[in-house]
């Protein structure tokens, strides 16, 4: 599938750069965009960004070499493949991203929110991806350059886009929405992530609200109703709620946590009423489920194909990705934390046992969590709590912050190792961990807790 044609003369009135090369080649067009030169083939429009590491810039010869049609770039090349001359190359990437997604009439449905954002991203697309060609952010694409990247990979085969939006300060949801324009937009939860720069609840709340500035009068906000911040708020448009409670409009019953087996539960709306059996661990998963059952019911989704739609999620990376060994049993979870998504998971592994008929000790592995701000401490704290409340056998919490985890798990009369660095668990492995165990690995990404999953595995 190729991109709608884009020449290189409108990529430089669209951006509002000035094009450089032989004057024929203007009219040659772009066939797909990227920042990676790896990635480059003939036809592409290469982006280059300088970052941290490194600086498309030293690559944009290469890239011409390999075939790309044009370069977009901040400084004149000294080559002679096409390119085009913008100021800003992040700017101008969000500018044709902006002038793209306005050539297309299909549904594009947005994910915002503090936890859960790429479970329902995966739901909403597999229920949507029963009856229609669905685009979706690949990976973790969610950002300023993430953002625009997705929209670019539209293609007149596709019938619906789901757009994953992420940000960490005021101001750059407007930037994501002002290129996403979403038809729908869910907002999975209001939660403890990014307190350094929004401060509260009610400022997450505000940053991530700015999406509604960018939808139109009859567009559709699918809400987690049993979210404290979401439950009364009122965007201006239509609105769904989901969750567990009666006043919700897609609501969850009779829900039965079936362990690593995953979650079944009854999904009601209106008349309507399927069960569905959620293959992934831990009760929270419903919501998830629940968003796509939402979004499904507003693009005309049938009721058997939003049950079977659910049915073909499955987890991403990791994110509760359950793995068993033949030894122990890890969950995977380590891609991110926050205090909500935490909570949630130490609630899951404590069940584990009773749902299982398992034996062998429940252990989480826990790092720190970031940008949670002035309260980061009392967050921390409430972690190991947490799991001493709900009897789980060890907590091992890694990292500065994490020391108030393990603070709270002993203060709760609970079991709790403190190690500064991850390098010092490997030693201890054989001594903690015994056959048949189950081990929740979880933290923030930047911790790099992947080499505490992959080092379980070899155990």
């Amino acid at each position: 599938m190729k991109m709608k044609p884009i020449t290189l003369e409108k990529l430089a009135e669209i951006t509002g750069g000035a094009y450089v090369g032989a004057a024929l080649k203007k009219f040659e067009r772009i066939e797909s965009v990227t920042m990676d030169s790896r990635a480059v083939e003939r036809g592409s429009l290469f982006v280059c960004i300088k970052g941290a590491r490194a600086d498309g810039h030293d690559f944009a010869r290469s890239a011409g070499d390999n075939g790309a049609v044009c370069r977009l770039c901040e400084r004149p090349l000294d080559d002679d493949y096409p390119y085009v001359l913008v100021s800003d190359a992040k700017a101008a990437l969000r500018a044709l991203a902006e002038w793209y997604r306005k050539q297309f009439t299909i549904p594009v449905v947005a994910i915002i929110g503090s936890v859960g954002k790429t479970t329902a991203k995966e739901m909403v697309a597999a229920v949507l991806g029963r009856e229609k060609l669905v685009l979706k952010t690949e990976a973790n694409l969610n950002n300023e350059l993430g953002v625009p990247l997705t929209l670019l990979k539209m293609r007149e085969e596709h019938e619906a886009a789901v757009v994953e939006m992420g940000i960490s300060d005021f101001g750059e949801m407007s930037v994501l929405a002002k290129m996403v324009r979403p038809d729908i937009v869910v907002f999975t939860s209001v939660g403890y992530c990014h307190l350094e720069n929004l401060g509260s609840l009610d400022g997450v709340l505000k940053a991530k609200s700015e999406v509604f500035d960018y939808m139109a009068e009859d567009a559709v906000a699918v809400l987690n109703g049993d979210d404290d911040k979401l439950a009364s708020l009122d965007p201006g448009i239509k609105v769904i709620r989901y969750g567990v409670g009666e006043e919700c409009d897609v609501r969850a019953e009779n829900i039965e946590n079936l362990g690593f087996q995953g979650v079944s539960c009854d999904i009601r709306w209106g008349n309507n009423a399927i069960f569905t059996l959620i293959p992934a661990f831990g009760t929270h998963i419903v919501y998830g489920a629940l968003a796509a059952a939402a979004v499904g019911k507003t693009l005309g989704i049938s009721a058997e194909n939003i049950m079977r739609g659910i049915a073909d999620y499955r987890p991403v990376g990791s994110r509760a990705n359950v793995i068993d060994t033949g030894k122990i049993t890890i969950i995977d979870d380590c891609y991110n934390a926050n205090p909500n998504s935490m909570a949630a998971a130490i609630r899951s592994l404590s069940s584990i046992n009773a749902l299982t008929g398992k034996t062998g000790k429940r252990i989480a592995i826990l790092g720190d969590m970031k940008e949670l701000g002035r309260d980061s401490g009392e967050l921390h704290r409430d972690m190991g709590e947490e799991a001493a409340r709900v009897h789980l056998d060890l907590v091992v919490a890694i990292g500065p912050e994490a020391k108030r985890i393990a603070e709270g798990m002993k203060n709760g009369g609970g079991n709790a190792v403190w190690l500064s660095d991850k390098s010092k668990l490997f030693p201890a492995f054989e001594k903690i961990i015994s056959r048949g165990d189950v081990v929740l690995v979880k933290a923030s990404h930047s911790m790099g807790f992947d080499e505490i999953t992959e080092r379980l595995k070899r155990l």
